[in-house]
């Protein structure tokens, strides 16, 4: 988990939130890890371009999080990347295995839980990929 959360804080502009007791974030966040396009420093009104979550949450337990040192990262990977890495047969959430996400999948996000060497290659590049697409929009919004 460290690894990914030092590659994407690598990338240009990411801003890493990360809740935690005392910050005024709600206590179900505490452990997780937020990634944003913002070169301001400024958390966006945009949702962020991945996400690091340590637990299950409520209507969301099927990657079963609830195990010892078990994590999904979360990639808001586009529509063309999504539809690449789903159109074989749909399987269940596996380890180090890029599936779609169990609750936003219909918004194109893609899931791993667990990676490891299997998977690595394919979250860097989709952590790249979610990572343009968030400058773009916001590039895109700025112009307006």
């Amino acid at each position: 988990m460290d690894e990914i959360i030092e590659f994407v804080a690598g990338l240009d502009g990411v801003l890493t939130v990360r809740p935690a007791p005392g910050d005024g974030s709600p206590e179900i966040s505490w452990g997780d890890t937020f990634f944003y396009y913002a070169p301001d420093g400024v958390v966006p009104r945009a949702q962020p371009f991945a996400t690091i979550v340590t637990k299950d949450y409520p209507g969301d337990d099927t990657s079963g999080l609830d195990r010892p040192d078990a994590f999904r990262v979360n990639i808001a990977a586009g529509e063309q990347e999504f539809a690449r890495w789903t159109a074989h047969d749909p399987h269940p959430p596996a380890d180090d295995t890029v599936t779609p996400h169990p609750v936003y999948g219909t918004a194109n996000w893609l899931a791993v839980t667990n990676p490891g060497p299997n998977a690595d290659p394919a979250v860097r590049d989709l952590l790249r990929t979610a990572h343009r697409l968030a400058r773009t929009r916001r590039t895109r919004r700025a112009a307006l």
